[in-house]
């Protein structure tokens, strides 16, 4: 039996504000602002789409969980070619922070799925915690994904105009073979999960839509 203390509106407003503000906070930190301003801006509007919808009236699981699935299976399919093809290094060299391939496996590849799992028995359960998380989903994945077409055009913060991977000591960690996706300098517009990078989209924004549209059909 679930404690009622998770279906605390309060509570649940408190954690998320927690969770929205400390987890930038220590991004910025361990990684550097660019994930930041991404992850912390889809957290905040997430948020408030959130507030102004699954906390005041959860969604029936029927309608949730499968908009939250697909988009969270989509993504993973889309996470695989980020780490075939060096997403981490490559971000590492593309704004100069220290992002290494064993922080973007420890992240995406063994906590997600695990946050993602809980989220899928919340949703069952019509816990308000895990409305945000799918909200964050749907926004992130759905939303943010479009900033891999953007990518090819920034030049690099190392050697923008070296074509080959380089291997550095950024803030004290060493990244070893960060590559160049630079599109004046390899010719190529292309960044590691940009093939992919619309099909947690998808999924993402049909669920943006959809629940936008159950709430002014609710009200």
């Amino acid at each position: 039996m679930i404690h009622p203390l998770f279906f605390n509106k309060k509570l649940s407003v408190a954690l998320v504000l927690v969770i929205t503000i400390v987890t930038p906070i220590a991004g910025y930190f361990s990684i550097g602002l660019p994930p930041v301003i991404i992850v912390g801006g889809s957290a905040l509007i997430a948020f408030f789409c959130w507030h102004r919808t699954y906390l005041r009236n959860p969604v029936s699981p029927s309608l949730m969980l499968p908009l939250f699935v697909l988009t969270v299976a989509a993504l993973q399919i889309h996470i695989i070619e980020e780490y075939q093809m060096g997403f981490a290094p490559a971000m590492s060299r593309l704004f100069g922070i220290p992002w290494s391939e064993k922080s973007f496996l420890m992240v995406f590849a063994l906590v997600g799925p695990t946050i993602y799992t809980l989220t899928s028995l919340g949703l069952y359960y019509r816990i308000p915690i895990a409305g945000f998380v799918a909200w964050f989903i749907f926004i992130g994945p759905g939303v943010a994904e479009f900033t891999h077409f953007i990518f090819p055009l920034i030049a690099p913060d190392l050697f923008p105009h070296n074509p080959h991977p380089i291997t550095g000591s950024i803030k004290g960690s060493v990244i070893e073979n960060m590559p160049n996706f630079y599109y004046k300098t390899t010719g190529k517009y292309y960044f590691p999960g940009m093939w992919t990078a619309i099909l947690p989209m998808i999924p993402g924004c049909f669920a943006i839509i959809k629940l936008l549209t159950f709430r002014k059909k609710t009200r």
